[in-house]
This record gives C-alpha cells, sequence and structure tokens, in this order.
C-alpha cells in the first residue's frame, strides 16, 4: 500500500489517569478503536470510561496481549515504557511508538547527553555539572557561589531525585544534605523564571511544529510553593509557524542528529529566556500529560498524525478552527503538593454540565455509586477556544464546578509566564 493511502484503526495507550483518558477519547472520536494498558496502580476510573483496560497489577506484562489483539501503533505516558523488564520483548514485536527509541530516547532520559548535544549544537544551555556525590556537588556550590537547579541525571519517574528550584547559593546548600545520590547529581545554574516550552513531530527527517506551551509548575498562585510532581497547570497556542521562536533556536539546530539517529516522534523542549536568549532546560520526548490531551483535541486528524509520525512518515497535520488556545487547570486533592499526607476518600460532586473536558485522575466510584477521591489529584480540567482569554475563562467556569472537601486549584493561570519570555 502507498504510504499515502495508509489508515489506522488500532490504538493501544500505556499510561493512567487523565492523560490516558483523553488521549483514549480525542482518538476515539477520531474513528480508532482505543485500548490501554494501566502502568502504574492507580488512577484507572477515568481510562476504564473510554474502553478497555488492563492493568499491570494483573498482568505484569503486556506483550502477550499486544501479541494476541496487535495496535497499529502505541502510544506512552511517560519514559517508563522503556525501563520496565518486558522493554526489549516489546520492542522485538515491531509494534510502531509514537516516543523515539535507542539513541533518540537518550535525549529526555540523560540530562548531560543532552547538554553535550547543545554544546556540540550551538545551544544556549545553563552552566551544569554532573557530580557523583553530595560532598563534591557541596564544593563545587561553595567554590562557585552561584544557585543551581537539583536534579537527577538519569530521567525517571522512580528517580531518586526530584527537581528542586534553587534559587540562591545558600538554598542549594541547604538542599544538598538531603538528596538521595545513588544515581549522582545534575546541577544546572539557575536561570530566573521567564520559562515557555514548544512540541513539535519529529518524523520522516524532518520537524513539525505544534504548538508554544506554559506549565504553571508551582503549586499555588503567585507561582508560589514547591514545584509540583506534576503541573498545576498549563496553557498552549497553536504554533506550525513557530511565532516565538523556540522551535528555530532549540529544536532545529538538532535536526542532523535527530536524521542520523532516526529519531521519530514527539520532541517538547522548555526553555529559560536568560539576556535576551532561549536556554535550553530539559528535552522531553513524549506528548507530554498536560499539553498532548489539548494537542490531540486541537488537530482535525490526530490519529492519522500521530500513526504517521509513529512510523516515521511524511506528516500533515490539520488543525481546527475556533480551538488555537487551550488552557487545561488540575484539581489538586488534600495534602497535594505533600504528598506524605492522605486524607479519607472524601465525595467528589459535579454541579451542572461543562462546556470542556474534564479527566479523571485518583477518583473511584463510591458505594453509593457517586465519585470519590482515592488520592492527590483529582481532576484536570480543559477548555480551547479561538483566544486565550476565552479558553481561560471557559475553564475556569468548569473548575467551579467540582466541589471535594479540601480540594484546591490555581487561580491565576495566565495572569504570569504569559506571553511566552514574560515572568
Amino acid at each position: 500500500m502507498d504510504a499515502s493511502e495508509l489508515t489506522f484503526k488500532r490504538v493501544a495507550l500505556l499510561g493512567v489517569g487523565a492523560f490516558t483518558q483523553a488521549l483514549m477519547r480525542h482518538l476515539h472520536r477520531d474513528g480508532a478503536e482505543v485500548t490501554a494498558y494501566l502502568t502504574r496502580d492507580y488512577a484507572h476510573y477515568g481510562p476504564r470510561q473510554e474502553g478497555p483496560c488492563v492493568s499491570s497489577v494483573e498482568v505484569p506484562n503486556p506483550c502477550p496481549g499486544f501479541r494476541e489483539h496487535r495496535p497499529d501503533f502505541l502510544i506512552p505516558m511517560s519514559l517508563e515504557w522503556a525501563l520496565r523488564p518486558w522493554t526489549a520483548e516489546l520492542l522485538g514485536l515491531g509494534i510502531p511508538i509514537l516516543c523515539p527509541t535507542g539513541e533518540g530516547l537518550r535525549l529526555e532520559r540523560e540530562r548531560d547527553f543532552a547538554r553535550e548535544l547543545c554544546r556540540q549544537t550551538g545551544i544556549p544551555f545553563p552552566h551544569s555539572h554532573l557530580i557523583p556525590t553530595r560532598a563534591e556537588a557541596e564544593a563545587l556550590v561553595r567554590r562557585e557561589g552561584r544557585p543551581f537547579v537539583v536534579k537527577n541525571p538519569l530521567c525517571s519517574p522512580t528517580s531518586p531525585i526530584h527537581t528542586i528550584v534553587c534559587e540562591t547559593p545558600e538554598d542549594t546548600l541547604a538542599w544538598l544534605p538531603r538528596i538521595d545520590d545513588a544515581e549522582g547529581i545534575f546541577l544546572q545554574e539557575y536561570l530566573g523564571r521567564r520559562e515557555a516550552g514548544h512540541i513539535a513531530l519529529v518524523s520522516d527527517g524532518e520537524i513539525y511544529s505544534l504548538v508554544t506551551n506554559q506549565e504553571y509548575k508551582r503549586a499555588f498562585d503567585g507561582n508560589l510553593g514547591i514545584i509540583a510532581g506534576a503541573p498545576l497547570g498549563g496553557l498552549v497556542e497553536c504554533d506550525p509557524g513557530d511565532r516565538y521562536g523556540l522551535a528555530k533556536e532549540l529544536l532545529e539546530p538538532l535536526l542532523p542528529w535527530f536524521r542520523e539517529v532516526g529519531f521519530s516522534g514527539p520532541v517538547q523542549v522548555t526553555a529559560i529566556r536568560h539576556e535576551e536568549r532561549w536556554h535550553v532546560l530539559e528535552y522531553n520526548v513524549r506528548l507530554g500529560v498536560t499539553s498532548g490531551p489539548m494537542i490531540a483535541a486541537m488537530l482535525a486528524n490526530p490519529l492519522d498524525t500521530f500513526g504517521r509520525c509513529a512510523l516515521g512518515l511524511p506528516l500533515s497535520p490539520r488543525w481546527r478552527s475556533g480551538r488555537e488556545f487551550g488552557c487545561n487547570l488540575t484539581l489538586a486533592g488534600y495534602g497535594y503538593p505533600f504528598t506524605q499526607l492522605t486524607g479519607p476518600r472524601v465525595p467528589v460532586t459535579v454541579d451542572g454540565a461543562f462546556q470542556g473536558d474534564v479527566w479523571w485522575q485518583e477518583v473511584a466510584e463510591s458505594a453509593l455509586g457517586g465519585l470519590e477521591a482515592t488520592g492527590h489529584r483529582i481532576a484536570d480540567i480543559t477548555a480551547l477556544a479561538g483566544s486565550m482569554d476565552e479558553a481561560i475563562r471557559n475553564a475556569y467556569s468548569d473548575i467551579r464546578q467540582i466541589r471535594s472537601l479540601g480540594s484546591y486549584y490555581r487561580t491565576d493561570v495566565g495572569q504570569s509566564l504569559w506571553p511566552p519570555g514574560n515572568p
């Protein structure tokens, strides 16, 4: 069959929660038969509303199921699929994956690899060090007298270090004694808060820009509090023309490397504006839990676009009119972002119909037939519109209709950090 005549029907997702539920529904709306392999032991309610699901708790290895009911391609939520005992077996099945493999995966997985690649290609990257021990890290901070963001050298959901943004040398020195240096420590110079991101697909040796995005990573209004485990909000702008120059400055210089390693899949660059230049903070090689669902809803042909990218073919993304901007809000539950705190399974109630989409996170059906909270993140609310102001307004209208004791959400998404480059 000619590549232009390809059609996709069966899609399997690897993940849990709102991201997986949203992608399942959007792809089903576009004609796909969707299933999910639930890779963690929580946040199963949402995906199970959209199609057949298999839990990793009950089936530790998804490969026999994929062999029996072979999907046309797979969409992973995170890098954990590449770190499992069954990874080699999965790759051996030859099922296309919407994620790079091999050398391409290192762009996200290994922070120092990304730093060196930026150095070789002339892409600005904050002053950084890969340090083996806490003692050596403390000595370096005292010697250089500058603040660092503390990260794990290897990126994964189970990393012993989760990002700690330190804004002074004293902050950095205060945190380092508490760090687990089992995999070493990656110190990246702190360059401020003027952060933004850009998401593209790389396929057939070309870069296809999709959106410019912003994530509200701090827990509370005013960008106060700690960096949460996942963002509390996000904005996206349809941006195939790279309006803000992020792709031109931070992705296009990687094109020879993308072609050399056969990179095929999503790529997101998160960057900081410093001294009137964008500097790379990190790269991700998956759609992303905040922006991915909105991208799928903005595309008129997400099934074809994602399927062809998984195969490394030329792409022709088409966009829906009136959905050029998107806003995502998270309804956080009791104790979040301090996940050591846990509360009871309190009811989750909804008052009225939603204008946009609500994707469920850590909830379950109660004995009385309603919903109850089972963890720290209750739901993600997304709204798309023809203007950013309208998307934000609609998202807030929807989130105000959900109630759960002890829950909260940020009330200031869009009031800072947007447009890209703003503090």
